[in-house]
């Protein structure tokens, strides 16, 4: 009797297995097939947050575009432990500068790879259920990552939307030493183990896309986590391809790396940017 109940045990789970299998590649096909009569809207902003954060960390930014009348449209896209998408909210057709607040479930994923295809599954998730032809990316701390490694991967695709505008805010592309030294071009004198994979976009990353580049400095040339150097290497990984490329220092109190995604100052230098107000 005891060898039946294991055999059936196995059975159980096996089928248990297959079922949520075909869940998930139900689901797949579901979430990657473009919906039909997909409304056209205009260029969609998204945000990705930092290391152990949230799409709270967004909102400050996101709550200041909507006070200075850049839109009334922001929605979430949350990616479950498996990089799935979930999209919350909707953007009526026509619908000028959308927002996107992008939330990682897994918010302390050390695998930049990984969490730059999470990426592209948010951008495919929105594709799919809106047409569009550029984007502009926003992200703090961790979410620079995201944008770099997505960028890297995807640099070649013509199934992926236009790159129009990136605002990188705390970037770490080259770790958290800050001794190493960096070159006037943003050359580092060491690569770090992040930095290295990101070399091909010297070679790949858009020529479309302008850039601004913020980082803080709360004294000591760091905003307390992230050495200002580290932040300064996006320069050489631009490598003059960007159409344009600038930096912006922050200081002060808010220059502290947690709190820059917080700051007034942060807000209107990425307005003005993003959408010229």
């Amino acid at each position: 009797m005891r060898k039946h109940s294991k055999v059936w045990l196995a059975i159980i789970v096996v089928l248990v297995a297959l079922f949520g299998i075909g869940q998930v590649r139900g689901y797949m096909a579901t979430q990657y097939k473009p919906v039909a009569n997909r409304p056209q809207i205009g260029t969609p902003t998204f945000f990705f947050h930092g290391y152990g954060s949230s799409a709270h960390a967004e909102q400050h930014m996101t709550d200041a575009a909507k006070r200075a009348g850049v839109t009334k449209t922001v929605i979430r896209a949350t990616v479950g432990l498996d990089g799935h998408v979930r999209l919350r909210g909707t953007i009526p057709a026509g619908t000028k500068n959308p927002i996107i607040q992008v939330q990682y479930t897994n918010n302390r994923n050390p695998n930049f790879k990984q969490d730059g295809q999470w990426a592209a599954n948010v951008i495919t998730a929105v594709q799919n259920r809106y047409r569009f032809k550029q984007m502009n990316l926003v992200g703090h701390s961790m979410g620079n990552m995201d944008i770099a490694y997505y960028l890297a991967a995807n640099a070649n695709s013509s199934q992926r939307p236009r790159l129009n505008r990136v605002v990188d805010i705390a970037g770490h592309w080259n770790g958290f030493d800050g001794s190493i030294k960096v070159a006037a071009n943003g050359k580092p004198e060491e690569e770090d183990r992040g930095f290295k994979p990101l070399l091909v976009l010297r070679q790949t990353y858009a020529k479309t896309a302008r850039v601004l580049n913020i980082y803080g400095d709360k004294g000591g040339q760091t905003d307390g986590t992230v050495p200002n150097n580290s932040s300064k290497t996006l320069r050489y990984l631009i490598n003059g391809r960007a159409k344009s490329y600038q930096e912006k220092k922050m200081t002060g109190p808010l220059a502290q790396h947690s709190k820059l995604h917080s700051n007034p100052q942060v807000d209107r230098a990425l307005i003005k940017f993003l959408w010229n107000k």
